[in-house]
């Protein structure tokens, strides 16, 4: 019961480490602006992909999802080539008449940090670390390994900026050291529960 106590509580130190650190500071938008001209590429993206959402990438070179193996290697070559001479990027896009639930949104984040916590904690009970820093430092370093592995690779690889991908990475190593403090005072491995 223990564990999913401290999971729990952990889900809440996140929880309200991240509501506060995206309404009452500047790091929920670090890294991000708002699109000039926003009528103009709306219109253009509605006219181009119309009801269809999801993520697209651009320049293509061409490509589609179905471009054969050969046509996609062929296909990276001209992308970078029109990279040269054309913006890039990546579009999140939601059609026109998409709604937005806050509240289910809400739901989905808490699972998320419960889930993050509650792996922490399973990992924790597989070790023998006996003093309360250790055991919140333990839990701050997946916390880092976990910032850098979904923060670093979509910086380096998609262009996300870099102020955005160092805010996020911040609060994310923030939340779990928040988390290791309520996880290591409920919770000790069985190893030294004696």
């Amino acid at each position: 019961m223990k564990p999913l106590l401290a999971a729990f509580l952990g889900a809440v130190a996140m929880f309200v480490w991240l509501m506060v650190a995206h309404m009452f500071t500047p790091l929920g938008m670090a890294g991000m602006n708002y699109l000039p001209g926003e009528d103009a590429v709306s219109s253009a993206l509605a006219a181009s992909i119309g009801t269809a959402p999801g993520m697209y990438m651009f320049p293509t070179g061409g490509l589609t999802k179905q471009s054969s193996s050969e046509e996609k290697e062929k296909g990276m070559q001209r992308v970078m080539d029109e990279m040269k001479t054309k913006p890039s990027g990546l579009i999140v896009y939601k059609p026109a008449g998409s709604t937005f639930n806050f509240g289910k949104t809400l739901a989905v984040e808490f699972l998320t940090d419960f889930a993050l916590a509650l792996i922490a904690v399973l990992l924790l009970a597989q070790t023998r670390i006996g003093t309360f820093a250790g055991r919140v430092g333990f839990v701050v370093l997946l916390g880092v390994l976990a910032a850098i592995a979904s923060n670093v690779p979509y910086w380096n690889w998609y262009g996300f900026p870099g102020t955005y991908a160092l805010a996020s990475m911040f609060t994310g190593i923030v939340a779990m050291f928040f988390a290791g403090l309520v996880i290591a005072a409920v919770y000790k491995p069985a190893a030294i529960d004696r």
